[in-house]
């Protein structure tokens, strides 16, 4: 029987959000795992998926326009065998009594997964008592940062093959205006590296010596060897998972704008990303109880852009090579 850890992470971040509750859970053995954002009441939802390899559950109904439908969303390892842990968070959320078997108290709960069978020799993946307990699990105010839940067995910068690439993990950021609240959260499995703003190549890259190469030298390797065998091609599964939180109250297609602008800026951070390599998906919810006017909801997806890049350079941060 496979053991449940729950992480006691350090670095985490302080999030100032009661509406949403935060839960990881991971099988050691494999590793691998799952983190959990559940919401106290049901939220609106959106998506956004780029590159050719996506792997996800429930995401055509969040393109449905529904309204205030989402109680949870779940990232998980074990490409698509960890989908099951979000029908385990739906079967929970009924168990527990937050859900039930009326039409309008099905749980939704939709789901992402990242491929994290790289560099290990078991196919142990999340499975539907993981999707659970990491449920059981979720506390308000609190976010793992590194390789934990989701991100306990990922890595990054992985252009020129397997041995530049370094562990990453997952991050976060959280800024409040006034009273709208905004934060991003963030599973980094990419082709590409993370880079900071600056432009440095801050994870991923590296080679034999430790020291990470910029991107024109990964350009000039893989013009040395333009074509990559069958078993480096299937080495790269890849997938950046991402969510946006908001509390500011907008319409169904201001939030597919603020999932669109923001996942679109993250190309920055990670470079090069949604390559067909890669699933890249990002959700963006909002709670809807913010009406205030500050900051224009053109300021707040500037914002949300921001964010996001320091979510991926807190994964760096908290990464563990």
């Amino acid at each position: 029987m496979l053991r449940v850890q729950i992480p006691n992470a350090h670095p985490s971040l302080a999030i100032d959000f009661p509406e949403l509750r935060i839960g990881c859970a991971e099988y050691p053995e494999g590793p691998t795992g799952v983190t959990v954002f559940h919401f106290a009441s049901r939220v609106f939802g959106a998506v956004d998926c780029r590159g050719a390899s996506p792997a996800t559950s429930l995401t055509d109904v969040l393109r449905m326009n529904y309204g205030r439908f989402v109680n949870a969303i779940v990232f998980s390892g074990g490409s698509a065998y960890g989908l099951e842990a979000a029908s385990g968070v739906a079967a929970r959320l009924l168990s527990s009594g937050q859900a039930s078997a009326r039409w309008d108290g099905i749980a939704i709960v939709p789901g992402a997964v990242v491929f994290d069978f790289r560099g290990r020799s078991n196919s142990i993946h999340p499975d539907h008592s993981l999707g659970a307990a990491a449920l059981d699990a979720a506390r308000e105010g609190i976010f793992p940062l590194g390789p934990y839940g989701a991100g306990r067995f990922v890595h990054c910068g992985k252009l020129a093959g397997e041995e530049f690439m370094e562990r990453a993990g997952q991050g976060a950021a959280f800024r409040q205006y006034g009273s709208t609240k905004l934060a991003v959260f963030t599973v980094v499995n990419a082709v590409g590296c993370i880079v900071d703003r600056s432009g440095a190549v801050v994870r991923g890259n590296r080679d034999a010596s430790g020291v990470r190469l910029g991107l024109e030298e990964i350009r000039r390797l893989g013009r040395r060897n333009p074509t990559p065998s069958v078993e480096d091609q299937e080495r790269g599964g890849n997938t950046t998972l991402t969510l946006v939180v908001t509390n500011r109250d907008m319409t169904q297609a201001e939030l597919q704008a603020l999932a669109v602008q923001t996942h679109t800026s993250m190309a920055r951070a990670i470079q090069p990303f949604h390559t067909t390599r890669d699933g890249d998906t990002l959700f963006a919810v909002t709670t809807g109880d913010d009406r205030s006017a500050y900051p224009t909801l053109g300021d707040l997806y500037l914002e949300a852009c921001d964010l996001a890049w320091t979510a991926v350079l807190n994964c760096a941060a908290a990464g563990s090579s």
